[in-house]
């Protein structure tokens, strides 16, 4: 295998085309998921894997960070799409029971995970941690599904909501995690109040931030769009500023998933159902495209070697944090009286686990390598777990979630 890895480096094959070749391949291989009914997304990270750093090496480290840039960028398009699908008027008798779906899942995993890995490890702030970054979801996997099988229905409406808007919820549990971890880590067990507070204001100014710009951005975005009629227009005022958006996010450190969907949700809530409409069949054309550029480079940065390191701890958090999530969104639709379909299959849907949680978990390596020793163990465990379950969760997360639409009814076999 390193023989190949160093003959596929040292062909002098372009950026372009290697992409290009890739590309391809993962289209065809995508394609063929259908005769085994399994997501055409998994023939793409399939395609990505094979020719990542993993095997071949054809899609090199250095050209992959180089296109980084496409996985925030289709992240970004995937959040606006969320928000279109959340129109308040819709949801306005649901907005309870939702929330109670939202909160549930995340904290029952949060706390599940938390226990779990401290019964195992004796360590409390690794088990903090691997609690908090466990309600972070990865939307794109749920929402190519939900676009490859052109879903519909009650559920499909639901996972819009929960996958949109779990990740900031998982921001704020992560950052309680974080703070308080970091507290034991230096026997600050006498933190104060004020103190602790300093060290949580971060994750809610991210979170508050975030909603505040794309609402802004928002209006203003709607404001420009009232003035174009072209579909063609609208298309590129449409990705110039999803990747306007995405960037500035970026740039002042909040969360661009939820600024794009709060974007969308003001475009679906204030717009004439005419422009909403020209926006969705905009996006609808493009999105097959970016999920095929997303999934491959999910593939590519997949070290299939790191499902070695997953052991008992690994095992322990995929487990849990499955229990956790589908448990959670079972009590919260029970308690908040939801339709029987979303209470039985949503849990199925929310699994996928990749981007902000591997985010989390390299901002947990960074952070707790200035605390000594312990501050280095915890965030060397938490990178290499989160890493190697995320490999795990990429793969099953659609499978299910094409399996809980399916039962639901919301696809056609």
């Amino acid at each position: 295998m390193n023989f190949l890895f160093s003959l596929t480096n040292n062909l002098d094959i372009p950026p372009l085309l290697r992409m290009g070749i890739v590309i391809i391949l993962a289209f065809y291989l995508g394609k063929s998921m259908k005769f085994i009914k399994l997501p055409s997304i998994i023939g793409f990270m399939i395609v990505g894997v094979i020719f990542g750093p993993s095997l071949f090496g054809i899609i090199n480290h250095h050209l992959s960070d180089s296109l980084n840039f496409l996985t925030e960028m289709s992240l970004g398009f995937v959040a606006l799409s969320i928000g279109l699908e959340l129109n308040i008027k819709i949801f306005k008798k649901q907005v309870p029971g939702m929330m109670l779906v939202i909160l549930a899942e995340s904290f029952l995993a949060f706390f599940l995970v938390t226990i779990g890995i401290y019964a195992l490890t004796d360590n409390l702030p690794l088990a903090l941690i691997m609690g908090g970054i466990a309600p972070a979801s990865a939307p794109a996997g749920t929402i190519a599904v939900i676009h490859e099988y052109k879903a519909s229905g009650s559920l499909t409406k639901a996972l819009y909501t929960v996958v949109g808007f779990d990740d900031g919820l998982g921001i704020i549990i992560y950052g309680f995690a974080a703070a308080f971890s970091k507290s034991l880590i230096l026997k600050e067990s006498n933190m104060t109040i004020t103190e602790f507070m300093n060290l949580m204001k971060t994750p809610f100014m991210e979170v508050v931030l975030s909603i505040v710009i794309g609402i802004i951005f928002g209006v203003m975005f709607c404001m420009l769009l009232k003035r174009l009629n072209n579909p063609i227009d609208i298309y590129v005022m449409l990705f110039g500023m999803v990747l306007f958006f995405t960037g500035l996010s970026g740039k002042l450190h909040l969360s661009f998933i939820l600024t794009n969907m709060v974007v969308g949700m003001v475009i679906e809530n204030t717009q004439k159902s005419q422009l909403i409409e020209k926006i969705r069949s905009e996006l609808n054309s493009s999105m097959p495209l970016l999920f095929v550029l997303f999934f491959v480079l999910a593939g590519v940065n997949l070290h299939i070697e790191e499902i070695t390191s997953l052991g008992v701890l690994g095992g322990v958090y995929i487990l849990l944090r499955s229990v956790g999530l589908i448990s959670g969104a079972w009590i919260g639709a029970t308690v908040g009286r939801l339709e029987d379909k979303i209470r039985k299959y949503l849990g199925l849907g929310i699994l996928s686990q990749a981007g902000v949680a591997i985010g989390l978990a390299l901002i947990t390596k960074q952070e707790f390598a200035y605390l000594g020793p312990d501050g280095v163990y915890v965030g060397t465990v938490v990178i290499t777990t989160v890493t190697a379950t995320s490999l795990v969760f990429e793969v099953i997360g659609p499978i299910l979630t094409r399996i809980a639409l399916l039962k639901s009814g919301e696809i056609k076999q």
